[in-house]
């Protein structure tokens, strides 16, 4: 096969890989991915539904894959494997206890679709790292995974959440925004209904958790935009290394 040949499979699998991960994808961005024009890519997607592969195209939005269509099981290479088996330890020290148990369910997956030798590889790489920070694996909430669905769900949140320093607690509504991890916490940004504003809040000091079903409006603000807010507003910062989060908070009950 010539080499050019070979580029432009390589890049069609990985198109459609592409297509099968995102809601939506756009030339533009798939051009500057594989560093080709966008007239090429536009050549691809004609030869992908050529092939028979149900490809819609949303006028101005960019490119999905039909409802339902699904690729045959992926092949991994063991380099592949071996950076999710390495992702994996560093999902063992985190202290939530629902991520955990999520990654290593979908990790035991990926395990069972390896080939033997890679399969054999991976095991003795796992039994040959450590990583060095929550040497005792302490799990100090179990809230992420449902926060997360109502997170991109648009599904209120009740907490009932522990105030610093302190037994009392405070039960509040709570409109998910994003989720950020200091290493040492997760925390939530939510938009509080009763402060009217976004507040941060610890996972482990969340005592309770009840998902509602009621939805609310999406906030139409990036993560992004937030943080500029919160520069503009000078409020403080969670400093967790090279990252920094704003927070937006004016209750001592609610300082994290």
């Amino acid at each position: 096969m010539h080499e050019n040949d070979t580029k432009r499979l390589s890049r069609l699998t990985a198109i459609l890989t592409q297509l099968q991960t995102k809601r939506l994808v756009t030339a533009t961005t798939l051009a500057e991915k594989y560093k080709v024009s966008v007239r090429t890519i536009y050549r691809d997607i004609r030869a992908l539904e050529q092939s028979g592969v149900p490809i819609l195209t949303e006028e101005g939005k960019g490119y999905s894959l039909m409802e339902g269509y699904r690729l045959p099981p992926v092949s991994f290479s063991e380099t592949e494997a071996n950076a999710l088996i390495t992702a994996e330890q560093f999902v063992l020290k985190n202290k939530d206890a629902s991520f955990v148990k999520e990654y290593s369910a979908a990790i035991d997956k990926i395990k069972s679709v390896l080939r033997y030798h890679t399969k054999e590889n991976v095991d003795l790489l796992s039994r040959r790292m450590a990583i060095g920070q929550n040497y005792n694996n302490d799990r100090t909430s179990n809230h992420l995974s449902s926060l997360q669905l109502a997170l991109t769900n648009f599904e209120v949140a009740k907490i009932v959440y522990q105030k610093p320093d302190s037994d009392e607690t405070s039960t509040r509504s709570v409109e998910p925004f994003a989720l950020f991890n200091t290493h040492e916490n997760w925390l939530l940004v939510a938009y509080c209904r009763l402060r009217q504003n976004f507040r941060v809040f610890r996972l482990d000091r969340i005592k309770k958790l009840e998902i509602l079903e009621e939805k609310f409006e999406p906030h139409k603000m990036t993560l992004q935009e937030y943080f500029e807010l919160c520069q503009r507003q000078n409020l403080p910062h969670i400093t967790q290394g090279a990252a920094s989060l704003p927070v937006i908070h004016h209750d001592d009950d609610l300082s994290i």
